[in-house]
């Protein structure tokens, strides 16, 4: 059951190709907009910290510990956050290729990493699979589980996030315009047939020769969109629960420059 206060969002980034200190600067300012709207856990997409880049992983491999990654670190502890970014990361098996992680920043400054179980076809030339059939931690002081991408392509994946006590499933993702119908009809079906709440945060732009398709989304327990961003660009993508617990609202907001404000409001 969710509290009556309790706000989430995706945060639909465009990432610059292998600069990983100048998409941290971009995250920083997304991780700013969020604050001021009482987000209190923030997801970007698959890789956001270098762009889906095959050829760029194994240089960009990031460590919790990392100091590019301390603004991340510092700004999740000084907004009371849980932030959810992509980046290359250490293999499960000593020796073995980068692996597709997911860094997690806790507002009390502790980190932690969930890295891809599915890999999407041909990604095993250039990385290897984590070895959790599923990640479940407390953000938000609600259960959420981590997906990557090609994660949520296997119902077993949100199966077990579920069984495992999963509130959230919480996806970091590069969707294409081909592949958008398809993918998020699947996350739908998750919050339809198991009764969790499913937030997706895809790539507004371009990477690694995708067209990603943006429409990052929130699906509230059962099944029924809260709030999508309506295509690409940058912007936040944000569901909360209403003050009196009754229902959800969403809203999007862009955050490139010059487009200040709300984009659109939306309420289940």
């Amino acid at each position: 059951m969710f509290p009556p206060l309790y706000t989430v969002a995706a945060a639909q980034s465009i990432s610059i190709p292998g600069d990983v200190p100048a998409n941290v600067q971009a995250h920083l300012a997304m991780v700013q907009a969020a604050a001021q709207e009482g987000v209190q856990l923030l997801v970007f997409p698959e890789l956001s910290l270098t762009g889906y880049e095959p050829d760029l992983a194994a240089r960009h491999v990031l460590g919790a510990d990392d100091a590019v990654l301390a603004p991340l670190r510092e700004a999740a502890r000084a907004h009371g956050m849980a932030v959810v970014v992509g980046a290359p990361v250490a293999p499960a098996v000593p020796g073995g290729l980068p692996a597709i992680g997911a860094w997690v920043f806790e507002p009390d400054g502790r980190a932690a990493l969930y890295r891809k179980r599915h890999l999407h076809p041909g990604e095993n030339t250039f990385a290897s699979p984590g070895t959790e059939d599923f990640h479940v931690r407390p953000l938000a002081g609600q259960p959420t589980a981590l997906a990557v991408c090609a994660d949520t392509t296997h119902p077993q994946h949100a199966r077990a996030a579920r069984a495992g006590g999963a509130a959230l499933y919480a996806c970091g993702s590069v969707i294409s315009e081909g592949a958008h119908a398809r993918e998020t009809a699947q996350l739908q079906g998750y919050a339809a047939e198991w009764g969790m709440a499913v937030l997706l945060a895809n790539h507004g732009g371009p990477t690694g020769g995708y067209a990603c398709a943006g429409r990052s989304a929130f699906w509230a327990p059962g099944g029924a969109c809260v709030v999508a961003a309506p295509g690409t660009g940058t912007c936040l993508v944000i569901a909360e629960r209403d003050g009196n617990g009754d229902g959800w609202q969403g809203r999007v907001l862009p955050t490139e420059p010059g487009r200040p404000g709300t984009a659109g409001v939306a309420g289940q």
